[in-house]
């Protein structure tokens, strides 16, 4: 079975972090999201994987994952000229795939369970697509399914009134066959080919769609509120390490996993779940509260930072209190006077002085 993540689109609502590069490229637990979509599929055996990229900065995600060979895998790389839709994303792999089964993954889908019986069950099913669905609070932001006698009905996207609230995630399992059933599509009102649309033909020809529903944790990072909140999900469920250095006289709490050449100086406090990467500097009066990312060769002194992401190469010193935030690399945020309380969303490279 070969795999397909589709790594493209603007990133509108996620701007500015997505003026530079594409939003699967951010950080969840000092780790690009999509990364977690290749592990998942690499873990169930999927090791020939294609993505589909374009737009700002799609440059970049050939620059990270390479041909795949860090991975254990082989990546290839598919360029879409403009977001057209998932439908269209997938047709343009017709011949990648040839006449193997696949699964698609939205790359800024998180999910934190295997999905290798999912991979085995679909290879010895006959059915032409196996969906996961997910219980959500917010069924009309996403495409729904509508269910009857434990069979999928109707394929609705983001219906004003939805039938259930069984979302369908971003994680497809698909025959050749879908290929067809794509050519066959007119663009919606979007000027999108729809996925639902597709999915929906097959039902109506009578194909066998079968489902599963995801009881774990999966999250659609579509926003920064999302982001943020995969980032604390993701950091309770990892495994701390130590691997840098403490000062006598530092504190750290909790699940708590430091790099490599990293220093947590005297006076400073750090309570997971957190996690900071490789040759960073915790300052003596620096406060890390939990639910926060910090990536490498980033110094935080002077502040404190609670349920936030802070990217790669930032430098954030002086007497303030940064939460709920998305700091992009390569920014600079200092302050001299009194403390006081900033939710932030910026993009790469900016510089504050407050």
């Amino acid at each position: 079975m070969k795999g397909i993540i589709l790594h493209g689109g603007h990133g509108t609502r996620l701007r500015p972090l997505t003026h530079t590069g594409p939003k699967q490229l951010l950080p969840i637990a000092n780790k690009p999201m999509s990364q977690y979509c290749v592990e998942t599929m690499i873990r169930a055996g999927i090791d020939d994987i294609a993505f589909i990229i374009g737009g700002v900065g799609s440059n970049k995600v050939t620059e990270y994952y390479g041909d795949g060979k860090e991975f254990g895998a082989k990546f290839s790389y598919i360029e879409q000229d403009y977001p057209k839709g998932i439908a269209h994303a997938v047709s343009l792999c017709e011949d990648f795939i040839g006449d193997e089964k696949f699964v698609v993954f939205l790359g800024d889908n998180i999910i934190q369970r295997e999905i290798v019986d999912y991979v085995r069950n679909f290879q010895g099913s006959d059915a032409t697509a196996t969906l996961l669905l997910c219980e959500v609070d917010n069924p009309s932001q996403f495409g729904v399914a509508e269910i009857k006698d434990n069979k999928i009905v109707k394929i609705t996207e983001k219906p004003k009134v939805p039938p259930s609230n069984l979302a369908v995630t971003g994680i497809y399992f698909l025959t050749p066959y879908i290929f067809n059933v794509i050519k066959k599509l007119k663009p919606s009102w979007r000027n999108e080919l729809e996925i639902a649309d597709a999915l929906q033909i097959l039902l109506d020809e009578g194909r066998e769609v079968t489902y599963d529903t995801i009881t774990d944790f999966w999250k659609d990072t579509g926003t920064p509120s999302d982001i943020i909140e995969a980032n604390r999900l993701v950091l309770e469920g990892m495994k701390d390490y130590f691997k840098g250095r403490k000062d006598e006289g530092a504190s750290v709490e909790g699940k708590v996993s430091v790099g490599e050449g990293t220093i947590i100086k005297k006076g400073s406090s750090v309570t997971g779940p957190a996690i900071i990467g490789k040759n960073c500097t915790i300052g003596g009066s620096a406060r890390i509260c939990g639910n926060t990312s910090i990536g490498d060769n980033s110094c935080i002194d002077g502040c404190t930072v609670y349920n936030s992401i802070i990217m790669p190469n930032c430098v954030i010193e002086g007497n303030l209190k940064i939460t709920n935030s998305i700091i992009g690399s390569n920014s600079k945020i200092f302050r001299k006077d009194n403390s006081d309380e900033k939710s932030l969303l910026l993009g790469e490279g900016t510089q504050i002085y407050l």
